[in-house]
């Protein structure tokens, strides 16, 4: 098990692991796909991605914008539309999208889906307890959120909170009943999102564009841009112990 000298080493070490168990998921997603009839497609797009937070509100063009900051207004229009012709979104004359009944019979077998996946790739008896660090580490991080935008509580529409990504996925939708693995799953997915706005908040103050930041090869830029992404995302692990953090590091490297 690695030492962590600091919080911001530690949010650098867990990120990668995080991410290798969000990616883990989705293969397994893919492959039970092929041995369960009606299923849906858990290929990226707004169901998928945004699938534990349709259920709960509507999303806004500037949402989807802080949540696909690497797309064009293009792409994500187009994305938007196609959604629309299919009947898993509708659009109000407000301008707000709405998950349709389709769209969210589409999710909820999506989760089921992913229940299946989780089982078959995580059966050890440590999801329950990671599950519920990684809502700890949420719930501070949402904290964060609202201290930082006072007066701004949000009016139920995603991306309304004014805060990036993460004040669009947050919270996550959590139905009675949903397996621990699940919460783990789409509580990660929510966390990786924050760490992407500490990581936009970084490469901006630098003053960056969306094109320069992609482009940016590694070296002394990229490694100062990382150290203030890191720096920021550690911030809503704060409050867990070293113990705690140690379990989480651990645990999740087990499941990835």
């Amino acid at each position: 098990m690695p030492k962590f000298p600091d919080l911001s080493t530690y949010a650098a070490d867990i990120a990668p692991v995080i991410d290798a168990v969000h990616v883990n998921v989705h293969a397994a997603a893919r492959a039970v796909r092929e041995q369960l009839a009606g299923a849906p497609d858990p290929s990226p797009g707004f169901l998928n991605d945004l699938r534990f937070t349709l259920p709960l509100r509507p999303l806004t063009r500037a949402g989807l914008a802080a949540v696909y900051r690497y797309a064009t207004a293009a792409e994500r229009e187009s994305a938007i539309q196609d959604h629309l012709k299919q009947g898993t979104l509708s659009e109000a004359p407000d301008g707000l999208l709405h998950a349709t009944d389709r769209g969210l019979a589409t999710i909820q077998r999506l989760y089921a889906l992913h229940a299946a996946a989780v089982e078959r790739v995580w059966p050890g008896p440590d999801v329950p307890a990671l599950a519920a660090l990684t809502a700890q580490v949420l719930t501070q991080a949402q904290q964060d959120h609202l201290e930082a935008t006072p007066g701004r509580p949000g009016s139920g529409r995603s991306g309304e909170a004014g805060g990036g990504a993460f004040a669009v996925v947050v919270p996550p939708y959590e139905p009675q009943g949903t397996p621990p693995g699940v919460l783990l799953f789409n509580r990660l997915a929510a966390l990786r999102y924050h760490r992407a706005d500490a990581h936009a908040a970084a490469w901006q103050e630098a003053g960056l564009s969306v094109a320069e930041i992609v482009a940016l090869k590694p070296g002394p830029a990229r490694e100062r841009i990382e150290s203030r992404t890191n720096q920021r995302a550690a911030r809503p692990y704060r409050n867990l112990t070293e113990s705690e953090r140690a379990f989480m590091y651990g645990g999740l490297l087990r499941l990835a």
